[in-house]
């Protein structure tokens, strides 16, 4: 007589258990789980800090300024060769960066100038940057180096250029990818991990090669028809009323900053790769 199989069974496909994908899906969904934590805690803390600011009246201009003489520091850092030290005062500069927008919305000191001297202020920031580096590597004859910092440079600009200058003639010009959040984390990653070789590497390819691909998308767009009319056919409409304090409100078209938000899937696995890519890189040295 046959003896009855009691219990659970695993199912088997392929002639492969089901246990060890089991446990492989729960390891996925626990690591999911610790990064959604991670990334509520940090919008938390952001939130209180905001929140802090907002509460002394500082005005968000100041915030953004004070950005700038932070990355004074990491550019003197960058020159002296002591990149690490400059990563970790980048972050302490990139908070400021993510909290000016923040502290305006939060005080209600929204306006147009906010956005054009923040974009301002962000574009010399970037070239600080890249200038220590400029400087170190000519310092020690690393003149390969010293080139791949001004392409960097150049590509840096440009992106921004690019997307304003589309942006005067076509509805919108978001195409690409390295916008100025993925070049500040790459230059913070190769300052931390003391391997800005593969990253400038990174730096002068990649803004150009979007820079290409914002000119062949502009290109495209107006083959269409899809323009901008320069000059008014009707009437302007009546302005926004100021809201309490004087301030002119902020123009939603052509002035709000890149989000990490912007197709974050698509963005951070791309970024990811690359990353990855620099850590390949590694052996070029600093």
């Amino acid at each position: 007589m046959m003896k009855r199989r009691t219990g659970f069974q695993p199912v088997r496909f392929f002639g492969a258990d089901t246990a060890p994908r089991g446990r492989a899906l729960g390891k996925l969904v626990a690591r999911m789980t610790i990064t959604r934590t991670i990334g509520e805690g940090g919008r938390w803390l952001l939130d209180k800090i905001v929140a802090l600011l907002a509460a002394t009246g500082v005005h968000p201009n100041v915030l953004t300024f004070l950005g700038l003489v932070i990355n004074i520091w990491a550019m003197t850092l960058f020159a002296a060769g002591r990149f690490p030290a400059a990563g970790l005062v980048m972050i302490l500069a990139g908070l400021f960066d993510m909290v000016d927008g923040r502290v305006a919305r939060a005080q209600g000191r929204v306006t147009t100038f906010g956005a054009f001297f923040d974009s301002v202020i962000d574009r010399y920031s970037d070239l600080l940057l890249y200038m220590g580096l400029l400087i170190y590597y000519a310092s020690v004859d690393r003149r390969r180096y010293a080139v791949l910092v001004g392409v960097a440079m150049a590509g840096s600009v440009m992106v921004s250029y690019t997307r304003a200058r589309a942006e005067s003639l076509i509805p919108s010009c978001k195409a690409g990818f390295w916008e100025r959040p993925e070049r500040i984390v790459l230059m913070i990653l190769g300052g931390l991990g003391d391997r800005m070789a593969p990253a400038l590497w990174l730096l002068a390819i990649g803004p150009n090669f979007t820079v290409i691909h914002r000119i062949v998308h502009t290109w495209r767009e107006m083959k269409k028809g899809r323009v901008v009319d320069i000059v008014p056919v009707q009437a302007p409409a009546q302005p926004e009323a100021t809201p309490p304090g004087g301030e002119a409100p902020l123009h939603p078209i052509g002035t709000e900053k890149p989000s990490f938000a912007k197709s974050a899937a698509a963005r951070w696995t791309l970024f990811l790769g690359l990353v990855l890519m620099l850590l390949w890189l590694g052996n070029a040295g600093p």
